[in-house]
């Protein structure tokens, strides 16, 4: 079976270069039956564990993880949220009157007074009413004598300082740099080292640039690039390429399997399993149905309902001994005594007593009318 035919008038793909021989194609179909031969029980126990994956996923792992995620989130909302919130009321407080009110009450009512009245209201009054005024003294005094005395006198002086300090400190070696210093490095290291560096260092320095440069592209880069282009790309290409066509195989391959053993479950189990089911189990139910659990249900619900019409019967029966115990105990209830009327309240209807507030009956009966 050839494995790289592409169809007439299709382009090549991009991966068969030029440079390919017969060598790489008489190679690549061996391989590939190797690394197919080595891939299959491979993608098998995949899928397989894939597939157990997937069930165990959904028949344990995720209802136990609804069932968690539930019972957490009731025991946050229940317990937990509340009992933070209230931790943290208490933490916060108790860290209030640890940490923020004794601090506080002391900087208000220790720290404050005692810096105002014992060291701010004192320092205000003494430089208000002291050091003001004697600075003040002072300053005038300072500026009398320093516009009269010290200004004619520092101007003379600074300029004397000045040309004196340039004389000492500065011209000398003014003069020694420029005239001294500056022509013997300028002409007895400067001009000679520039001399050898751009006549001798710098073309033996590129010529040995040169060397080594070709000396490496010989015996290093070429070798080794010939070694990458024409041995390892093709090698590993083509083991890639195997093993992709072998996973994609191997997974027809497992598929196949996977049916055929569905297939062989459903011959030998499952209709099995359906024919029992339809055949026996099926009438046995029906049976069993309609001869024991009908009759069984139907004298249920009459027991049912005759030791319900009992509890009934007895509980009326053991009222009324409990009335007849009272009777005999207490004696009969009193009956009612006729309340007295008074004269002038009106007669209610079909009666001749007389309650306040009622309506008068009507003199003429229709009774006695009809």
């Amino acid at each position: 079976m050839d494995l790289d035919k592409t169809p007439a008038g299709s382009p090549a793909p991009e991966r068969y270069e030029p440079g390919e021989g017969c060598l790489t194609t008489a190679v690549r179909i061996p391989v590939r039956i190797v690394v197919l031969v080595l891939v299959v029980p491979v993608r098998l126990v995949w899928d397989l564990l894939a597939a157990g994956a997937r069930a165990l996923h959904r028949s344990v792992f995720r209802p136990v993880g609804r069932g968690i995620g539930l019972a957490c989130s009731w025991l946050f909302g229940t317990l937990l949220a509340p009992l933070g919130r209230a931790l943290g009321v208490a933490l916060v407080w108790l860290g209030k009157a640890v940490f923020v009110w004794p601090w506080v009450a002391l900087w208000w009512y220790v720290v404050v007074p005692v810096a105002w009245y014992g060291f701010v209201v004192p320092v205000v009054w003494l430089y208000g009413s002291v050091l003001t005024p004697i600075g003040h003294g002072v300053g005038f005094v300072c500026s009398w004598l320093y516009e009269t005395l010290v200004t004619p006198t520092g101007r003379v002086l600074g300029v004397a300082l000045v040309w004196l300090g340039k004389a000492v400190f500065v011209w000398p070696w003014v003069a020694l740099w420029r005239h001294v210093l500056v022509p013997v490095v300028r002409y007895g290291l400067v001009v000679p080292v520039v001399w050898l560096y751009q006549r001798l260092l710098t073309p033996l320095g590129r010529g040995t640039v040169r060397l080594v440069d070709t000396l490496l592209v010989t015996l290093l880069v070429t070798p080794l690039s010939r070694l990458h282009r024409t041995v390892l790309v093709p090698v590993c290409r083509e083991i890639a390429d195997a093993i992709g066509v072998a996973w994609r195989i191997a997974g027809h391959i497992s598929r196949a399997v996977g049916r055929a053993v569905t297939w062989l479950a459903r011959i030998l189990i499952g209709r099995p399993v359906g024919w029992f089911y339809r055949a026996v189990c099926t009438p046995v139910g029906h049976v069993v149905r309609a001869y024991v659990w009908a009759p069984a249900k139907k004298a249920a619900t009459e027991a049912g309902r005759a030791a319900r019409s009992a509890l009934r019967t007895a509980g009326e029966t053991v009222r009324q001994a409990r009335r007849d115990a009272w009777r005999a105990l207490a004696g009969p209830p009193r009956s009612a005594e006729p309340v007295d009327a008074p004269v002038d309240g009106a007669r209610t209807l079909g009666s001749t007593t007389t309650v306040p507030g009622a309506v008068p009956a009507p003199e003429i009966s229709l009774r006695k009318q009809v």
